[in-house]
């Protein structure tokens, strides 16, 4: 037993280093839960489709791999003891013209679950799914978007893997903000070039509606303490900051230096509505965590203007001053 906070907690029967692969590895969850396994002592690994091109993800062993429709080898697993799954498609991933019904079911409903049987099968001990909160959040969701369906299927799918010899542990995350140094993270330059005022053709106004946030840290934070501590089989809902889109996007333009509110109006935005807005039927989402499941987990709460700032100094420290 161990104590965080003040709630004694099961600590996993593994201690020490561990040897883990972080499956999707070169993005932002991924790459940034990669960075701090390290930083915390463990052996790590990353593994996507391609290798990263520099920054600090470069620095990391990479192993190619594509989880979808091609079995790995079990050899491919005996390297590591603990699995990290930071990949999926959703609608960002869907090839135009495609069908999103059936490309969601088989990415995330059929060949996750087959990908953590492979590990399974290869004696991996532990495996850590980093997955959507909807199905939890807004159950009611489910029958209505495939996407949702998919991501409950990858959720109940793996978990029903779990047992002595093999602990499944689920971390459903909301909408996630966050920095990698040397990680093109395309809605970071975005945002921070809206807020700044260079991008003048986007108007200066939100949409209705909110979402739960969490920093990258935030999750990462989770992802330790689900390998040390989360109980096999179960799906933890996970979050930090309820933020109406008015107060989020907002936090951008006032790291730039601009603290006046921005307008919210009841009309379809460039790349809000297709970059963040949920579909739920009034555009709003938020969630109540376990404050027991926080102190298990041990992550940190109220970390995302603090992140925001980071995202937007990081911008302007790297970008010239002239205007789009």
């Amino acid at each position: 037993m161990a104590w965080v906070g003040d709630v004694q907690v099961a600590t996993a029967e593994t201690s020490g280093p561990r040897r883990v692969l972080v499956v999707g590895g070169t993005g932002l969850i991924g790459g940034h839960a990669a960075l701090r396994l390290r930083e915390a002592g463990h052996a790590v690994t990353i593994a996507s489709r391609r290798r990263p091109e520099g920054g600090l993800l470069a620095t990391l062993p990479f192993v190619p791999v594509d989880y979808i429709g091609k079995k790995a080898e079990r050899d491919f697993f005996a390297p590591f003891d603990t699995l990290v799954f930071a990949a999926g498609n959703d609608y960002r991933h869907v090839p135009k013209a495609a069908d999103g019904t059936a490309n969601w079911h088989e990415a995330n409903a059929l060949a996750i679950p087959a990908f953590f049987k492979d590990a399974k099968e290869a004696g991996i001990s532990t495996a850590i799914l980093i997955g959507s909160w909807y199905p939890q959040a807004a159950p009611t969701l489910i029958d209505q978007d495939p996407y949702v369906a998919s991501r409950l299927h990858a959720d109940e799918g793996v978990r029903a893997l779990s047992d002595d010899g093999f602990r499944v542990v689920v971390l459903n995350a909301p909408y996630v903000v966050g920095h990698v140094d040397g990680l093109d993270v395309k809605q970071n330059s975005l945002y921070s070039r809206w807020a700044m005022g260079r991008l003048t053709r986007f108007p200066r106004f939100t949409v209705k509606g909110g979402i739960n946030v969490i920093s990258t840290d935030t999750l990462s934070d989770a992802v330790i303490g689900a390998i040390e501590r989360g109980e096999a089989g179960k799906a933890y809902l996970i979050g930090d900051e309820n933020l109406t889109f008015q107060d989020y996007f907002g936090l951008y333009f006032k790291a730039a230096g601009d603290e006046r509110p921005l307008e919210v109006l009841d009309e379809y935005h460039p790349f809000i509505s297709d970059a963040v807005v949920c579909r739920a039927p009034d555009s709003t989402i938020y969630l109540d965590t376990d404050p027991a499941e926080v102190a298990l987990l041990g992550y940190r709460r109220n970390d995302v203007e603090r992140t925001i700032r980071l995202i937007v100094d990081n911008y302007i420290r790297s970008q010239a001053p002239e205007a789009d």
